[in-house]
């Protein structure tokens, strides 16, 4: 049984997805605990209503980022996670922090990866004429929105689109999505070669 930490700021649509999905099917896992950088984190009382233990660190009474970050991982190290999941926690992470969770942290990014790190990535995919935009599953490394991918959702980009539509349309897949790589993650079916992960029960690792 694999032992799941979720860290949120905000709402945790995708934490929810993956909570969801868990129970419904049947994972050989559990999800230990939520955790937030922000106090009014909407998601933290979803994961209070479903039995999740919460805690929140506000990073805001730290002085530096490495003090945050060592406090959390000890916070999540309580928890003794195998696998630390990130679902929009709007966070830098320092490289101790990264190393000390390498091959066993995963993260969502709404682009097709490498493309579009960091934020705005709709707003400058409609800048750029892009004709697909998307979401990416990937373990996390030190390098911002970097790491090797596990999965890719495409999304086309209508006439009309703007960053609110695209937005919207793209989250739904990363809700398909992220609980399939997280399945695949407990059910140790994540195997990386040369760089480049593998599913190794055949599914497919591309969502449209």
């Amino acid at each position: 049984m694999k032992s799941i930490v979720i860290l949120i700021s905000g709402r945790g649509s995708n934490m929810e997805a993956i909570v969801r999905a868990c129970a419904a099917e049947g994972w050989p896992a559990r999800i230990a605990a939520v955790i937030s950088n922000r106090p009014g984190a909407a998601g933290l009382a979803f994961a209070a209503q479903h039995g999740i233990a919460t805690a929140v660190l506000d990073h805001k009474a730290f002085a530096s980022r490495e003090a945050f970050d060592a406090e959390l991982q000890q916070v999540i190290d309580g928890f003794a996670p195998d696998l630390l999941v990130l679902a929009g926690f709007m966070r830098i992470l320092t490289p101790a922090f990264t190393a000390h969770y390498a091959g066993r942290m995963l993260n969502i990014h709404p682009s097709l990866l490498p493309a579009f790190t960091g934020l705005h990535t709709h707003a400058r995919a409609l800048e750029m004429g892009c004709k697909f935009v998307g979401a990416t599953v990937h373990f996390v490394t030190a390098e911002l929105d970097h790491g090797a991918i596990v999965a890719q959702a495409v999304v086309p980009v209508l006439a009309g689109d703007d960053e609110d539509s695209l937005s919207a349309r793209v989250l739904k897949l990363e809700h398909r999505m992220y609980p399939q790589a997280v399945r695949w993650f407990v059910q140790e079916q994540l195997l990386i070669e040369n760089g480049v992960v593998r599913q190794s029960g055949g599914e497919s690792q591309s969502f449209i």
